[in-house]
């Protein structure tokens, strides 16, 4: 028997034909003289019939379980009125079967493939049964066309898809690295790329011009829902252009794989906002702007209260800032209080509020400290009215930002704010290219080494002053609150990326250890290039509404990095550890 039609095509028009189908057994259902079973495949459901005067595979047909895997030759024929199922494409016919086989038998699976209410770690535990539900499988349809159109995209560009190593070299900046010991060369490591990046600027110099690649990227780091520690991106990278170009191929590309994938029109030029006005405004790098809620900064209109909370936090060079929930007036004490649990992960100490009633009364935490006088102009600040509520936070700028960022968010999520179905794209550019880490009291690059500064800042850089103002020639594209691309035009010069790593407080020598190959390629004409990452992952959850990125990888890794279906990582012989020279304490 060899399979002739996919159970989903099959329709009227096929009626009279002799065909045949194979594929999982959805449903049985035994009656007095016939017995119907719906069969499953990647394309849909179609129903087969096995008459009682069909005697050798009628019996067979008794003995069919969910999940066996069947083949059934036949004819397709008509349903009768009342049999016809309109909720059912094929639902019109089904199939009078001749033949019959059990390719395979299944026990009972420990959940159905119908089964809506199903925990994840079950079904993570037997992913294998969990891809075969239809919504599933339409996750990794959808994953497979924007891989096949941004492929397209590409190619059709110009670009050219060249695959970089996966055994590479172990770097001394960014996350934690996965490490692969060697055996050829007892004591030392490979790691698995985080990123492609230096090799993608090598190909810049190799005078390749336009490269990408769709890559698996590794990051040993704690997960969350929109992390996983092997991930994919779209890496991409041009030569002789300025951060416009790359900003609209990327464009373009995006508008592309909306228009091919999701069926929607987008606009181009995304709107740009410049990353201080984004923490300004929203309290994040990657702002949803689907809702309005914008914080709203009251330091200088708070200055000089008796509130010691506020007036500590401005003393300390900190800042008071807030946000407006409309209707929220009537908001229960215990929904309050989650709100401040949630600022607190965030290190915030805790959240000031104002509502406001019906009748333009206030009731506050702040009455003991601010006069109405001075309540109402906060009020009037916010622009609040009637039912509206005012969340406040005191304390260093960056935390409040953290906080009411994550805060504003929660709010819109409970309140209903956000239309899934938008699609809201901005560009954020203007990038600090350093941040100062009070911990171990020296510079990182805010995205990598390689990202240049703006020719305006570059003196900056050279005199070693006011590096947090130095602003980066970095760019983000965001999503719905998601940072989904991220790029920069790199350092092409030499001189200037020794720079670089001076001020990023490597040793010449380490600088040398670790990227002695990449400065020695610098000397040997580079031209000015840049790119962008993208987070395919990320971007293929953002367009199926899937909660997390575990629903759109075929087999992924949970919170612990520990893979539920294969239960890796695992221990290994000690032989092999012996051959590699490692010994686990």
């Amino acid at each position: 028997m060899k399979r002739t039609h996919y159970c989903g095509e099959i329709t009227k028009n096929l009626i009279g034909e002799k065909i045949t189908v194979m594929g999982w057994v959805n449903k049985q259902r035994d009656l007095p003289t016939v017995i119907f079973i719906v069969v499953r495949d990647r394309t849909g459901i179609f129903q087969i019939a096995v008459s009682k005067e069909n005697a050798d595979f009628y019996s067979m047909a008794k003995t069919i379980r969910t999940e066996y895997v069947v083949a059934a030759t036949g004819t397709v024929i008509a349903r009768t009125i009342e049999n016809v199922n309109p909720n059912m494409p094929t639902g019109e016919v089904e199939l009078d079967v001749t033949e019959l086989r059990i390719l395979s038998e299944s026990e009972v699976p420990p959940f159905q493939v119908a089964e809506e209410d199903v925990g994840i770690d079950l079904r993570l535990k037997y992913r294998y049964i969990d891809l075969r539900r239809p919504e599933a499988q339409k996750i990794m349809f959808l994953r497979h066309k924007t891989a096949q159109v941004a492929r397209k995209f590409l190619t059709d560009e110009g670009f050219i898809e060249v695959e970089t190593p996966v055994l590479t070299k172990s770097s001394p900046e960014g996350a934690r690295d996965y490490l692969v010991a060697s055996r050829t060369h007892p004591g030392q490591f490979y790691a698995l790329p985080q990123s492609p990046q230096l090799f993608k600027q090598l190909l810049m110099i190799s005078g390749f011009d336009k490269y990408f690649q769709i890559v698996k990227c590794y990051r040993d780091e704690d997960l969350r829902a929109d992390r996983q520690p092997e991930f994919t991106q779209i890496d991409i990278e041009l030569s002789f252009v300025d951060m416009e170009d790359v900003i609209e191929v990327n464009e373009r590309m995006m508008k592309t794989i909306c228009k091919e994938v999701l069926a929607k029109d987008i606009k181009t030029p995304f709107p740009r906002i410049s990353y201080n006005d984004a923490m300004e405004r929203y309290g994040s790098d990657k702002p949803d702007t689907r809702f309005a809620m914008e914080l709203h900064n009251i330091t200088n209109l708070v200055a000089g209260s008796d509130f010691g909370v506020f007036q500590g936090a401005i003393d300390s060079g900190g800042s008071v800032r807030g946000i407006l929930a409309e209707n929220s007036a009537k908001m229960p004490r215990k929904q309050i209080d989650s709100l401040v649990e949630l600022v607190k992960q965030y290190k915030a100490k805790g959240l000031a509020w104002i509502a406001i009633n019906e009748d333009g009364s206030l009731k506050t935490t702040l009455s003991k400290f601010f006069d109405e006088q001075k309540l109402q102009a906060i009020v009037e600040n916010f622009g609040g009215k009637p039912n509206d509520m005012i969340f406040l936070c005191a304390d260093k700028n960056e935390i409040v930002l953290d906080s009411l960022g994550a805060l504003r968010l929660e709010i819109a999520k409970r309140n209903n704010l956000v239309n899934s179905d938008d699609l809201n794209l901005l560009w954020v550019v203007d990038f600090p290219l350093l941040e100062w880490s009070e911990e171990d009291n020296r510079f990182y690059a805010r995205h990598h080494p390689f990202t240049a500064p703006m020719d305006e800042d570059l003196p900056l850089l050279e005199k070693g002053e006011n590096l947090q103002n130095i602003r980066a020639k970095a760019y983000d594209m965001v999503l719905n609150g998601y940072e989904i691309v991220g790029g920069s035009i790199r350092i092409h010069q030499q001189e200037v990326q020794k720079l670089m790593f001076k001020t990023l407080n490597f040793a010449e020598e380490d600088a040398e250890k670790g990227f002695g190959f990449f400065l020695e390629a610098l000397k040997y004409g580079t031209p000015p290039h840049g790119g962008t990452a993208w987070g395919f992952d990320r971007l293929v959850m953002l367009f199926t509404g899937a909660d997390s990125l575990r629903e759109v990888i075929a087999f992924p890794k949970v919170k612990d990095a520990s893979c539920p279906t294969t239960h890796a990582p695992s221990v290994v012989e000690p032989s092999q550890l012996a051959e590699l020279g490692i010994i686990v304490k």
